[in-house]
């Protein structure tokens, strides 16, 4: 089969279309043959060797797919041979034609749902779950402000939060994006970066700040995240590139939180209930993953350099 192989961390050209053996399928385990590949920036992390997952030389990247049941290993009776599925990460990898996965990294995919959109569902909806309701314990009623609102997080995080009865705000840096992030259910979309947007999200609180801010830029906007906060209110730390310096006063006056987050801490219990959440969702039609940008497996390098662009508008996703 063919797969993408990284054999030595660095930039996005280290990563090489190869021909690799065919997988099979171990007791508990299940293969998939790939239809769709979902790229996420934490693939661009791993891949430089600096994030602190560092997986053995040679791998094959991506958590992130979606197709059908090719075979099962001995044991497993939680899906079916033919049965169209997404995944929650693999045992080898995903940016191939086959996947290798434990048991329960897979999950249904309803027929309304397309290949391409089910590689986008694990790592942004499965984080903006985690997000807005394991860490922030976010309620119906209050207000929450998706801070980057048109990528794949998001997006997830727009969908999820109005389904749940929140009243959603959420920022985006082009007018494409803006209208995209207004038609996946925000209430209010501001221009994050036109001077004065957190003046127009006071605004939109009537000055009492939003009770939850999910944020993929804290490098940038952590700081005046607190000023935007109500009375205890959360921020969810999702996305990072850089240091910044805060004054922990600004926490005190309000009793706030800064909550980091990473999927790969969500614990297996954490994890069965996010996705029997998001089947769920999926197959009711709250959830409904945006594909921004399709290319072919063998462009992994370029799609790697546009997941970290500005500017973001739903999912990249690689189609082998």
């Amino acid at each position: 089969m063919k797969a993408i192989r990284v054999h030595e961390f660095g930039g996005p050209e280290v990563m090489k279309l190869e021909e690799v053996p065919d997988l099979t399928a171990g007791p508990g385990q299940v293969v998939v043959s790939v239809q769709a590949v979902g790229v996420n920036p934490v693939d661009s992390y791993i891949r430089t060797g600096t994030y602190y997952l560092k997986p053995p030389l040679p791998y094959t990247p991506g958590m992130d797919a979606a197709g059908t049941v090719e075979a099962v290993g001995e044991g497993v009776e939680s899906v079916e041979v033919g049965e169209r599925v997404y995944v929650g990460g693999t045992l080898r990898g995903a940016y191939a034609a086959q996947a290798l996965c434990d048991a329960a990294q897979v999950h249904h995919l309803p027929e309304r749902v397309s290949s391409a959109q089910g590689a986008g569902v694990n790592v942004p909806y499965a984080t903006a779950y985690r997000a807005l309701y394991n860490r922030a314990h976010g309620q119906p009623g209050e207000t929450i402000l998706v801070h980057g609102a048109s990528g794949g997080v998001g997006i997830a995080a727009v969908q999820m939060a109005r389904a749940g009865g929140l009243t959603v705000i959420g920022t985006a840096g082009t007018e494409k994006g803006l209208k995209l992030v207004l038609e996946q259910g925000a209430h209010h979309v501001v221009d994050h970066r036109k001077e004065g947007y957190a003046e127009e999200i006071m605004a939109l609180t009537k000055g009492r700040g939003v009770n939850v801010i999910l944020e993929m830029l804290a490098n940038v906007n952590l700081a005046r995240d607190l000023t935007l906060l109500a009375l205890r209110g959360r921020v969810v730390v999702i996305g990072n590139r850089g240091s910044i310096e805060i004054n922990p006063r600004a926490t005190m006056q309000r009793d706030l939180s800064i909550l980091g987050l990473t999927l790969l801490n969500a614990t297996k219990e954490e994890l069965v209930s996010i996705h029997a959440a998001l089947v769920a969702g999926l197959e009711s039609g709250t959830l409904n993953p945006v594909v921004g940008r399709e290319m072919p497996l063998a462009d992994a390098p370029l799609a790697h350099g546009a997941v970290m662009e500005p500017g973001a508008y739903g999912k990249v996703i690689l189609i082998p």
